[in-house]
This record gives C-alpha cells, sequence and structure tokens, in this order.
C-alpha cells in the first residue's frame, strides 16, 4: 500500500505535506498562520536573513514555537509527529520560489511576507535553448545544501522539506503569463520547458532526500503544487502537465496533489490515473463524494480558507465541518494564512469542533 501523507504547516511556513502519522482522527485541523502574523506577535523579521541563515531561522523558529503553545497550549499547531527536540528548520527556506531560483529567477524579499519570485520572462530563443539545471553545479542550490549541512551539524539530523512547486508553477515563473498562449500557438516549445522543470525538480529532491537520509531522516515523496491549474481547461492538463505528473510519481515512492481551495472537480478523473497518490487536497466547492470515491485510500485534505474561518460565524463553519466530514471524510481541514485580525478563538473554536465531529463520526463508522 502507498504511503500517505498529510498536510503540515510548520511555524511560518507555507502549507506542505509529511508522512502521515498514526490513529489520525477523522476531522485533522492543520492551522497555520501567515509571516506577518508572526511579525505582529514577535517582531520576527521575514527578509532575506530568514532564509539564508539558519541560526538566525532557529532563534525565530523556537520563539514561534513558544508564542503557538503560549496561545494555544496543548494543541499540535507547527508540530511534526517524532521530531523530537530537533525544530524544523528547513520547511519554508525560499518560500515556493527555489526551483525558479536554480533557473536565475530573483527573489524578492519582504520583511513580514513570505518571497516571492521577481517578475520573469523567457525569451522565444531562451525557452528553445533552455536545458535542465544540473543541482550538483548550481549556485543556488549549492547554498541550500550549505544550509543543510548546518543543519545537521547543529541538530544531528535534517528533518523537514523544501517547496518544490509543481510542472505548471513553475514554469510560469520561467514564462510568465505566456505560458497560456505558448499552449496553444508553440506547445513544442512549452514541452520542453516543461520537460526540463521537470527534470530539476526531480533531481534536486533526488539530492536534498539523499543529504536527509545520511543525517537519518528517510523521505521518499514528492507534492505537485497545482495552484494555477484551474487556469488551464482539463485537457490542457491533461496534455501538458499530466504526462509530468506521472513521470513525478514513478520516480517516488508516493506523490501528494495540491490544489489550493479551487474547485478540482474537472480534474478528478485525470488526478486519479496518477500511480501512487498518497495525499490530494481541493476547495468546499468540489464535488468532495467523487473525490472520496476515486480516492478511498489516499489521505484527502479540505483547503477551508482563511477569510471564510475569519468572516463566517461559527454556527456556519460548523456546517461547512459537518458537510465536509460526511462527504470527505475522514480528512485533514487545513486553515492556513491566517492573519493576525483573526481572533484566537475562533481558531481554539475551529479545533474543538473537529474534535467533537471526529469522535461523532467515529462512533457511526
Amino acid at each position: 500500500m502507498k504511503q500517505q501523507l498529510i498536510s503540515y504547516i510548520a511555524p511560518g511556513a507555507p502549507a506542505t505535506r509529511r508522512p502521515d502519522s498514526k490513529n489520525l482522527p477523522y476531522l485533522r485541523p492543520e492551522i497555520g498562520f501567515t509571516p506577518k502574523w508572526y511579525h505582529q506577535a514577535l517582531g520576527i523579521d521575514f527578509g532575506e536573513k530568514w532564509h539564508a541563515d539558519p541560526a538566525y531561522r532557529k532563534q525565530t523558529v523556537l520563539a514561534m514555537r513558544q508564542e503557538i503553545e503560549r496561545r494555544f497550549p496543548g494543541s499540535n499547531i507547527g508540530k511534526m509527529d517524532d521530531q523530537g527536540d530537533s525544530p524544523d528548520l528547513l520547511t519554508g527556506v525560499f518560500g515556493a520560489c527555489t526551483i525558479a531560483s536554480m533557473f536565475g529567477v530573483p527573489i524578492r524579499y519582504d520583511k513580514e511576507q513570505w518571497p516571492t519570485s521577481e517578475h520573469f520572462q523567457l525569451s522565444d530563443e531562451g525557452m528553445s535553448q533552455l536545458k535542465p539545471v544540473n543541482p550538483a553545479t548550481n549556485q543556488f542550490f549549492l547554498s541550500l545544501m550549505d544550509q543543510v549541512e548546518w543543519i545537521k551539524e547543529s541538530e544531528g539530523k535534517v528533518v523537514g522539506f523544501v517547496n518544490w512547486q509543481g510542472v505548471l508553477n513553475n514554469a510560469q515563473r520561467l514564462r510568465g503569463q505566456q505560458l497560456f498562449l505558448d499552449m496553444l500557438m508553440d506547445p513544442d516549445l512549452v514541452m520542453n520547458l516543461l520537460e526540463c522543470v521537470t527534470t530539476t525538480m526531480i533531481d534536486a529532491a533526488k539530492m536534498l532526500q539523499e543529504r536527509q537520509r545520511e543525517s537519518g531522516v528517510s523521505y521518499s515523496f514528492f507534492t505537485v503544487s497545482n495552484c494555477l491549474v484551474n487556469m488551464i481547461q482539463p485537457d490542457l492538463y491533461k496534455e501538458f502537465i499530466l504526462p509530468f505528473d506521472f513521470r513525478i510519481a514513478n520516480e517516488f515512492d508516493t506523490i501528494g496533489i495540491h490544489n489550493c481551495a479551487w474547485d478540482a472537480s474537472p480534474y478528478l478523473d485525470d488526478y486519479a490515473s496518477v500511480p501512487k497518490v498518497g495525499y490530494i487536497d481541493m476547495g468546499i466547492d468540489s464535488d468532495l463524494n467523487k473525490a472520496r470515491t476515486l480516492f478511498p485510500l489516499t489521505r484527502r485534505s479540505l483547503m477551508y480558507t482563511p477569510m471564510d474561518l475569519a468572516n463566517k460565524p461559527m454556527d456556519v463553519i460548523g456546517k461547512d465541518l459537518e458537510f465536509i466530514a460526511e462527504n470527505y471524510g475522514p480528512c485533514d481541514i487545513v486553515v492556513a494564512d491566517i492573519e493576525a485580525g483573526t481572533t484566537d478563538s475562533k481558531v481554539i473554536d475551529l479545533i474543538e469542533l473537529c474534535n467533537q465531529l471526529s469522535k461523532k463520526f467515529k462512533e457511526d463508522v
């Protein structure tokens, strides 16, 4: 049986995935906050130093964990199973920019936000001549590996994850919006770009995982982030992106598929053809019952938006969660990117609702 993955939001980091836990609750809440939330609470500067200096990052991670425990005592927010005393100093580094940066796209840093890739658009000639990046000789990647070595020396083992993004996301960072016209007007050019991006993603991930194994930490999965999939028709996903999602799946023991909070319904049948899917997420407007039918052995997650948490009254949130439990559970309830304007009490109430519904639905099973 393939490995299941679950949602994971490390302190100060965007949402990602990790290996599953034992005895998961029927509705498992995974809560995360924006850098601005931590910046306002603790004054942490999430600029370039946070991403380039693991010693500084360690100080902030410990401070963020203490703040979470103070405000949400006894919760699992920001925690990872079997982590022990080793803080996760890797997850969140360079945000979602790593692959684009390996291709030379500059990063824009911000003291209270995640980093973003600068606007960039490869020329037609650059697209046609593009080659995969060799991580072993890439200066940006080697600087990341230097941090991995520091973490290994400091903590003994290297826990955590780099956000490699997905094939479409990375390709768009290199070509810009022109990519979507290229799919219709110059598909061969697109295929070369996607081939180069995919090869680089696989090679970089395997090199990092090998270094982590040397420290005693074994990961063998990959998550593709299809955040932009709703910008292309299902037939274009099937033609251009699905073959590369297949390739990634076949290179690793397990693949996770992330869709943000979009309606994933038009893509579910194609997703179901991908081998070894151990995780999938989507928004509440998706055909949740169909997703459960197509992915009965896959850990499913529902991306519940931070706007819904902030703006909906708790009775409406409770109805949403019950609907999700009935049609999609067992699953994770992922509320990422919570801003400082959302009260702590709402977060606590959502966690309690998940606990109550988990008890109810497990008793009914």
